[in-house]
Protein backbone atom coordinates (compact mmCIF):
# COMPACT_ATOMS: atom_id res chain seq x y z
CA UNK A 1 0.00 0.00 0.00
CA UNK A 2 1.23 3.48 -0.87
CA UNK A 3 1.20 5.57 2.30
CA UNK A 4 0.89 9.33 1.80
CA UNK A 5 4.02 11.13 3.02
CA UNK A 6 3.30 13.21 6.12
CA UNK A 7 5.23 16.20 7.46
CA UNK A 8 4.21 17.83 10.72
CA UNK A 9 5.65 20.98 12.23
CA UNK A 10 5.52 21.22 16.03
CA UNK A 11 5.98 24.88 16.92
CA UNK A 12 6.01 24.04 20.65
CA UNK A 13 5.87 27.28 22.72
CA UNK A 14 6.76 29.40 19.68
CA UNK A 15 6.44 31.90 18.08
CA UNK A 16 6.78 34.51 20.79
CA UNK A 17 4.73 37.26 19.13
CA UNK A 18 1.79 37.65 16.74
CA UNK A 19 4.12 39.33 14.25
CA UNK A 20 6.34 36.24 14.21
CA UNK A 21 3.25 34.08 13.83
CA UNK A 22 2.19 35.99 10.74
CA UNK A 23 5.70 35.71 9.30
CA UNK A 24 5.66 31.92 9.75
CA UNK A 25 2.28 31.65 8.07
CA UNK A 26 3.46 33.82 5.17
CA UNK A 27 6.37 31.44 4.52
CA UNK A 28 3.91 28.56 4.20
CA UNK A 29 1.31 30.49 2.25
CA UNK A 30 3.91 31.62 -0.30
CA UNK A 31 5.68 28.27 -0.60
CA UNK A 32 5.58 25.83 -3.50
CA UNK A 33 4.67 22.72 -1.50
CA UNK A 34 4.58 19.20 -2.85
CA UNK A 35 0.84 18.46 -3.29
CA UNK A 36 1.47 14.76 -2.63
CA UNK A 37 2.47 15.44 0.98
CA UNK A 38 0.08 15.87 3.91
CA UNK A 39 1.30 18.91 5.82
CA UNK A 40 0.21 19.75 9.38
CA UNK A 41 1.48 22.46 11.71
CA UNK A 42 0.95 22.61 15.46
CA UNK A 43 1.06 26.15 16.90
CA UNK A 44 0.47 27.04 20.55
CA UNK A 45 -3.19 26.78 21.51
CA UNK A 46 -3.46 30.57 21.76
CA UNK A 47 -2.89 30.82 17.99
CA UNK A 48 -4.85 27.81 16.76
CA UNK A 49 -7.96 29.62 15.56
CA UNK A 50 -6.21 32.68 14.16
CA UNK A 51 -3.79 30.50 12.17
CA UNK A 52 -6.68 28.40 10.89
CA UNK A 53 -8.23 31.56 9.52
CA UNK A 54 -5.18 32.81 7.61
CA UNK A 55 -3.30 29.63 6.64
CA UNK A 56 -3.68 28.10 3.19
CA UNK A 57 -6.29 25.35 3.19
CA UNK A 58 -3.99 22.57 1.98
CA UNK A 59 -1.96 22.88 5.21
CA UNK A 60 -3.79 21.53 8.24
CA UNK A 61 -3.54 22.61 11.86
CA UNK A 62 -2.97 20.51 14.96
CA UNK A 63 -3.21 21.13 18.68
CA UNK A 64 -0.18 20.15 20.74
CA UNK A 65 -2.20 18.42 23.46
CA UNK A 66 -5.71 17.89 24.78
CA UNK A 67 -7.53 16.53 27.82
CA UNK A 68 -9.28 13.17 27.95
CA UNK A 69 -12.54 14.70 29.21
CA UNK A 70 -15.13 16.52 27.09
CA UNK A 71 -15.62 19.36 29.59
CA UNK A 72 -15.38 20.17 33.27
CA UNK A 73 -13.31 21.82 35.98
CA UNK A 74 -9.89 21.31 34.39
CA UNK A 75 -8.27 24.73 34.47
CA UNK A 76 -5.87 25.37 31.61
CA UNK A 77 -6.98 22.36 29.55
CA UNK A 78 -8.63 22.02 26.13
CA UNK A 79 -11.02 19.19 25.33
CA UNK A 80 -11.11 17.17 22.10
CA UNK A 81 -14.68 18.35 21.53
CA UNK A 82 -13.59 22.00 21.75
CA UNK A 83 -10.87 21.37 19.16
CA UNK A 84 -13.34 19.70 16.80
CA UNK A 85 -15.80 22.56 17.26
CA UNK A 86 -13.02 25.05 16.43
CA UNK A 87 -12.26 23.20 13.19
CA UNK A 88 -8.92 21.75 14.33
CA UNK A 89 -8.45 18.30 12.74
CA UNK A 90 -5.34 16.96 14.51
CA UNK A 91 -3.79 16.74 17.97
CA UNK A 92 -0.29 15.67 19.03
CA UNK A 93 -0.35 13.30 22.01
CA UNK A 94 2.37 11.63 24.06
CA UNK A 95 5.20 13.94 23.00
CA UNK A 96 8.33 13.21 25.02
CA UNK A 97 8.18 16.68 26.56
CA UNK A 98 4.67 15.92 27.84
CA UNK A 99 5.87 12.59 29.19
CA UNK A 100 9.07 13.88 30.81
CA UNK A 101 8.27 17.46 31.85
CA UNK A 102 4.60 16.98 32.72
CA UNK A 103 4.85 13.33 33.80
CA UNK A 104 2.13 12.00 31.52
CA UNK A 105 1.95 8.24 31.66
CA UNK A 106 1.36 5.95 28.70
CA UNK A 107 -2.03 5.13 30.19
CA UNK A 108 -2.97 8.82 30.21
CA UNK A 109 -1.77 9.16 26.62
CA UNK A 110 -3.88 6.16 25.62
CA UNK A 111 -6.96 7.61 27.33
CA UNK A 112 -6.44 10.93 25.54
CA UNK A 113 -5.94 9.16 22.23
CA UNK A 114 -9.21 7.26 22.55
CA UNK A 115 -11.07 10.40 23.65
CA UNK A 116 -9.62 12.43 20.79
CA UNK A 117 -10.53 9.87 18.13
CA UNK A 118 -14.00 9.35 19.61
CA UNK A 119 -14.53 13.12 19.36
CA UNK A 120 -13.51 13.15 15.68
CA UNK A 121 -9.86 14.19 15.86
CA UNK A 122 -6.90 12.54 14.18
CA UNK A 123 -3.90 11.86 16.42
CA UNK A 124 -0.15 12.20 15.97
CA UNK A 125 0.91 9.66 18.60
CA UNK A 126 4.49 10.09 19.82
CA UNK A 127 6.67 7.28 21.15
CA UNK A 128 10.39 6.99 21.79
CA UNK A 129 13.22 6.04 24.11
CA UNK A 130 15.78 7.96 26.15
CA UNK A 131 19.51 7.72 25.53
CA UNK A 132 19.90 5.53 28.63
CA UNK A 133 17.21 3.17 27.33
CA UNK A 134 18.81 3.00 23.87
CA UNK A 135 22.25 2.26 25.29
CA UNK A 136 20.71 -0.50 27.41
CA UNK A 137 19.21 -2.08 24.28
CA UNK A 138 15.65 -1.33 25.39
CA UNK A 139 14.49 0.74 22.41
CA UNK A 140 11.99 -1.78 21.06
CA UNK A 141 10.71 -2.71 24.51
CA UNK A 142 10.07 0.93 25.38
CA UNK A 143 8.38 1.80 22.09
CA UNK A 144 6.22 -1.31 22.15
CA UNK A 145 5.21 -0.73 25.77
CA UNK A 146 4.14 2.81 24.92
CA UNK A 147 2.13 1.51 21.97
CA UNK A 148 0.63 -1.49 23.78
CA UNK A 149 -1.66 0.56 26.01
CA UNK A 150 -2.93 2.47 22.99
CA UNK A 151 -3.52 -0.80 21.12
CA UNK A 152 -5.61 -1.95 24.09
CA UNK A 153 -7.56 1.33 24.17
CA UNK A 154 -8.50 1.59 20.49
CA UNK A 155 -10.71 -0.39 18.18
CA UNK A 156 -8.76 -1.68 15.16
CA UNK A 157 -10.66 0.55 12.73
CA UNK A 158 -9.66 3.65 14.72
CA UNK A 159 -6.02 3.26 13.71
CA UNK A 160 -6.84 4.89 10.38
CA UNK A 161 -6.93 8.12 12.38
CA UNK A 162 -3.49 7.64 13.96
CA UNK A 163 -0.06 8.69 12.72
CA UNK A 164 2.73 7.19 14.85
CA UNK A 165 5.67 9.52 15.42
CA UNK A 166 8.86 7.78 16.52
CA UNK A 167 10.88 10.37 18.40
CA UNK A 168 14.08 9.17 20.07
CA UNK A 169 14.19 11.42 23.13
CA UNK A 170 17.98 11.68 22.88
CA UNK A 171 17.63 13.33 19.45
CA UNK A 172 15.00 15.97 20.28
CA UNK A 173 16.48 19.46 20.41
CA UNK A 174 19.98 18.07 20.90
CA UNK A 175 21.25 18.31 17.35
CA UNK A 176 21.82 14.54 17.43
CA UNK A 177 19.95 12.59 14.79
CA UNK A 178 19.32 8.88 14.47
CA UNK A 179 21.02 7.56 11.37
CA UNK A 180 18.70 6.57 8.54
CA UNK A 181 19.51 2.95 9.36
CA UNK A 182 18.58 3.44 13.03
CA UNK A 183 15.32 5.14 12.09
CA UNK A 184 14.44 2.43 9.57
CA UNK A 185 15.21 -0.31 12.08
CA UNK A 186 12.84 1.11 14.69
CA UNK A 187 10.13 1.93 12.16
CA UNK A 188 10.27 -1.57 10.66
CA UNK A 189 10.12 -3.16 14.11
CA UNK A 190 7.22 -0.89 15.07
CA UNK A 191 5.33 -1.88 11.93
CA UNK A 192 6.00 -5.54 12.72
CA UNK A 193 4.64 -5.03 16.23
CA UNK A 194 1.46 -3.38 14.90
CA UNK A 195 1.09 -6.30 12.49
CA UNK A 196 1.21 -8.86 15.28
CA UNK A 197 -0.72 -6.83 17.85
CA UNK A 198 -3.54 -5.67 15.54
CA UNK A 199 -3.31 -6.88 11.94
CA UNK A 200 -0.98 -6.91 8.91
CA UNK A 201 -3.41 -4.70 6.98
CA UNK A 202 -3.36 -1.99 9.63
CA UNK A 203 0.42 -2.24 9.93
CA UNK A 204 0.74 -1.76 6.19
CA UNK A 205 -1.57 1.26 6.22
CA UNK A 206 -0.45 3.15 9.33
CA UNK A 207 2.05 5.93 8.79
CA UNK A 208 5.13 5.95 10.99
CA UNK A 209 7.03 9.23 10.89
CA UNK A 210 10.39 10.20 12.36
CA UNK A 211 11.06 13.13 14.70
CA UNK A 212 14.31 14.20 16.27
CA UNK A 213 16.34 17.21 15.10
CA UNK A 214 15.08 16.82 11.53
CA UNK A 215 16.38 19.48 9.16
CA UNK A 216 16.78 20.13 5.44
CA UNK A 217 20.23 18.54 5.39
CA UNK A 218 19.34 15.18 6.92
CA UNK A 219 15.77 14.63 5.72
CA UNK A 220 16.42 13.22 2.24
CA UNK A 221 18.21 10.01 3.15
CA UNK A 222 15.97 9.23 6.10
CA UNK A 223 12.83 10.08 4.14
CA UNK A 224 13.74 7.53 1.48
CA UNK A 225 13.74 4.60 3.90
CA UNK A 226 10.91 2.15 3.16
CA UNK A 227 9.25 2.38 6.56
CA UNK A 228 9.76 6.12 7.15
CA UNK A 229 6.54 7.84 6.06
CA UNK A 230 7.50 11.40 6.90
CA UNK A 231 8.63 13.62 9.74
CA UNK A 232 7.54 15.46 12.85
CA UNK A 233 9.73 18.55 12.81
CA UNK A 234 10.56 20.73 15.79
CA UNK A 235 12.91 23.71 15.54
CA UNK A 236 13.23 23.57 11.76
CA UNK A 237 9.46 24.06 11.41
CA UNK A 238 10.03 27.66 12.53
CA UNK A 239 12.40 28.33 9.63
CA UNK A 240 12.10 28.55 5.83
CA UNK A 241 13.85 25.17 5.56
CA UNK A 242 10.60 23.56 6.68
CA UNK A 243 9.48 23.94 3.08
CA UNK A 244 12.49 21.88 1.94
CA UNK A 245 11.56 19.15 4.43
CA UNK A 246 7.98 19.09 3.14
CA UNK A 247 9.43 18.71 -0.36
CA UNK A 248 11.74 15.82 0.64
CA UNK A 249 10.23 13.47 -1.92
CA UNK A 250 10.11 15.96 -4.77
CA UNK A 251 12.58 15.06 -7.50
Amino acid sequence: MARKFFVGGNFKMNPATREQKRALVKILNDANLDPNVEVVVAPPSLYLISILEILRKDVQVSAQNCHAKASGAYTGEISPQQLVDAGVPYVILGHSERRSLFHETSEEVAAKTRAAIDAGLKVILCVGETLEEREAGKTQAVVQAQLAVVVAALEPAQWENVVIAYEPVWAIGTGKVATCEQAQEVHAATRAYISSAISPAIADAVRIIYGGSVNAKNCKETGNQPDVDGFLVGGASLKPEFVDIVNTKRA
